[in-house]
């Protein structure tokens, strides 16, 4: 495949955000526990990158709350803390009604069906017992009325808060996540119909049902 010679090097800021972004997913997925020491060196060996751009991923993740850092000491993946959690999980419910209130009215048949699409992959995966299948397949879904919100404001705030939501979501999907099938399958209905308020409502109860209680857990 013939390429440009003139093509500019790939830029120090997309590697910086690959690092970040594999650093985070195996935060949420668990391949990194909670406690996990997290080395500049190991990482950057296992990424086949330097220590700068892990330095950097490791403060982005401390601002999301994934990781915790002791200057001078160590840094490790964060506890679920529950009262992180539940700030967290209150901000992101918010985002996502403003999402689904603002755009029920506008989504096109095409984003309908792929919600429905992505539901029921997440019901194949739930009843598989496959968790992290089901959180892919749960993000999709609520990507959507995101994309066609098409605020970045929004955008940021869940790219802020999102991962440590995300992390408790997969602890619940990997107990039981049946009834987010049938809450999943209402705000869906709700937003075909063109009801704005109550597609909301549906979509705020889905995010406020997940528990943050260490106990629930």
């Amino acid at each position: 495949m013939p390429l440009p010679s003139d093509a500019p090097p790939v830029g120090r800021s997309l590697l910086r955000d690959d690092v970040y972004r594999r650093l985070r997913d195996a935060i949420v997925d668990g391949t990194l526990r909670p406690g996990e020491q997290l080395r500049d060196a190991e990482i950057g060996a296992w990424l086949g990158v330097s220590r700068t751009p892990v330095r950097e991923a490791l403060l982005r993740l401390e601002g999301n709350g994934l990781v915790v850092t002791q200057p001078g000491r160590s840094t490790a993946v964060s506890e679920i803390d529950e009262k992180s959690l539940r700030d967290a999980r209150d901000v992101v419910a918010a985002m996502h009604t403003l999402a689904v209130q603002e755009v029920a009215g506008r989504l096109s048949a095409d984003d309908i069906a792929g919600m429905r699409d992505a539901n029921r992959r997440f019901a194949e995966a739930i009843r598989a017992g496959d968790a992290a299948a089901a959180l892919d397949s749960d993000e999709e879904l609520h990507a959507i009325p995101i994309r066609v919100l098409g605020n970045r404001a929004v955008e940021k705030v869940l790219e802020q808060f999102g991962p440590l939501v995300r992390r408790a979501e997969l602890i619940r999907f990997s107990d039981d996540g049946h009834a987010s099938i049938e809450r999943h399958e209402r705000m869906i209905d709700l937003c075909e119909r063109h009801d704005g308020a109550g597609a909301a409502a549906a979509a705020f109860a889905t995010w406020q049902s997940l528990p943050t209680s260490t106990e629930s857990r």
